[in-house]
């Protein structure tokens, strides 16, 4: 029984007392007995009238929901975190697992959008509070304190939390062993664990920055000027791709889910529109191709290859990179690299036991279709090789996104095309969905096993090293382009600070 009926009740039959279960927060209700000392019929009457006005002008009107405000604004306010699994701008425009995953739930509300962005949590929390944004995204794990003020949406990822060091020192496999302060961010999750940890751990010590973010944090443990952080699993699968020497010392919270918070004012709309939003993003699969999509790649690590590759990037590609501007043409350059990179290690000799050669490995066949004399050649090959990959995208159907539509062309790159296909249409026969990448780099493997292969146009195939071509290749092209929002963020602090001093300067000589 709702409280205001509890009222009218007990005003008009003058009853002593009612039971009456309050509602409480988490589905938890409290039992209370409340008592009714009113016995004047005609008192009870003007109470029931007055208290029904009362009541009928508190109760939030239908049109005042949430949901009904952020639709006829036309507009989802979304605050949201910078960092390399959520939010980041790069040359083609604003990216990252949240914020495809906001533009999905946007176009669920036929919605645009309206980001505001910042580094930290703690600058975000005020403004969903005050109602600034609709939302709060960013990889945010339950705590205590924000569960006091917030409502977390339904789960969407699960992810856990590890201690991490620079490689260098010995290995703490327990709290017991850690032998220096391990720094985290003020009211991160990460905070919250470790203070949580205390009473077990009461010599742990515990820096808090007030100012650094996660990854800024990550980025001193590998300066050196921090020993050790808390990483969530995967920011730090995609974060080892560029800083390989962080290494894991040991996991502080297994299966952690991932929620959007919203603010918790009673108002159930928006918490139930995203009920049904994330069971249709799981059920058509949506929801596993954007994870393929940012973290399919990165969950296996190989320390040697990552710091090689670093390596290369500062050696050896600079000879050819202007080559690979020149023929990309409408692919990016720093895909075609990270092939050619992953084909023979940007050696212009590279050869293979199966006679492919040259920078991008191009059989004799495909080095003479596409006009290259000399597959030793570095530039000719460069062009040819781009050249092959551009046509394969072309034979790729329309049908299949943009997202998915390089893995296609490079897994038919490395095992051809009509392989690509029995893979497809074998997926499509065991259920899956032939034109999302997720679920045919699970088949590829299929086609080395007879009882599959057998019933296929094309027979028998390496698929599993198809699968491991594209996603090696993935990596380092997510290397490559991190590289240049490094570079390019550099160049405008840089920049800033140029004009900061040429402002200057005509007040200096005053």
């Amino acid at each position: 029984m709702e409280f205001k009926n509890f009222v009218i009740l007990c005003l008009v039959t003058g009853k002593s007392s009612l039971w009456y279960k309050l509602p409480m927060k988490r589905n938890h209700t409290v039992t209370r007995t409340l008592t009714c000392t009113l016995k004047s019929t005609k008192t009870r009457l003007l109470w029931v009238v007055s208290l029904l006005f009362v009541l009928m002008a508190c109760q939030p009107a239908d049109k005042d929901s949430k949901l009904k405000q952020i639709k006829q604004a036309g507009v989802l306010k979304v605050g949201i975190l910078f960092n390399p699994t959520s939010y980041y701008v790069d040359i083609d425009g604003a990216a990252g697992f949240e914020h495809d995953l906001v533009q999905n739930f946007a176009r669920y509300l036929d919605v645009d959008i309206e980001f505001v962005p910042s580094y930290h949590v703690s600058e975000l929390l005020p403004k969903l509070e005050n109602r600034t944004v609709d939302i709060l995204v960013g990889g945010l794990a339950p705590t205590k304190n924000r569960s006091q003020k917030f409502r977390y949406s339904p789960p969407y990822l699960n992810i856990s939390q590890k201690v991490v060091y620079k490689q260098g020192r010995q290995r703490p496999n327990s709290m017991e062993n850690i032998d220096a302060p391990i720094t985290v961010a003020a009211k991160t999750s990460h905070h919250e664990k470790l203070l949580s940890m205390l009473e077990d751990y009461p010599d742990m010590e515990i820096n808090i920055s007030e100012n650094a973010d996660p990854n800024e944090i990550l980025e001193m443990v590998m300066d050196g000027t921090v020993d050790y952080t808390v990483a969530d699993s995967h920011n730090l699968a995609v974060v080892r791709r560029y800083f390989p020497d962080i290494s894991v010392a040991f996991t502080i919270q297994k299966k952690l889910p991932l929620s959007w918070l919203l603010n918790d004012n009673h108002d159930d709309s928006l918490y139930a529109v995203l009920i049904d939003f994330f069971g249709e993003m799981n059920e058509s699969g949506e929801l596993l191709a954007l994870e393929d999509r940012y973290f399919g790649h990165v969950e296996k690590f190989n320390y040697v290859d990552t710091r090689l590759f670093m390596r290369a990037v500062d050696d050896v590609l600079p000879k050819y990179q202007d080559w690979f501007v020149q023929y990309a043409g409408d692919i990016d350059w720093r895909l075609l690299a990270a092939q050619s990179y992953q084909e023979s290690h940007w050696n212009p000799r590279a050869k293979s036991p199966t006679g492919v050669r040259g920078i991008m490995m191009l059989t004799q066949p495909t080095a003479k279709q596409f006009g290259v004399k000399s597959r030793l050649d570095a530039e000719e090959n460069i062009r040819g090789g781009a050249v092959y990959l551009r046509k394969l995208l072309n034979r790729i159907p329309d049908r299949i996104s943009e997202h998915d539509r390089p893995w296609f062309a490079l897994a038919a790159y490395n095992i051809g095309w009509g392989h690509v296909q029995d893979a497809r249409r074998l997926t499509s026969q065991l259920g899956g969905n032939p034109d999302k990448w997720v679920d045919v780099k699970n088949q590829l493997p299929l086609l080395r096993q007879k009882r599959y292969y057998k019933k296929t146009r094309y027979g028998f195939a390496r698929g599993d090293e198809a699968v491991n071509y594209v996603s090696n290749i993935r990596r380092y092209y997510d290397t490559l382009v991190w590289i240049d929002q490094k570079m390019t963020e550099e160049e405008s602090i840089a920049n800033r600070k140029n004009d900061v001093e040429q402002n200057a300067k005509p007040q200096l000589a005053q």
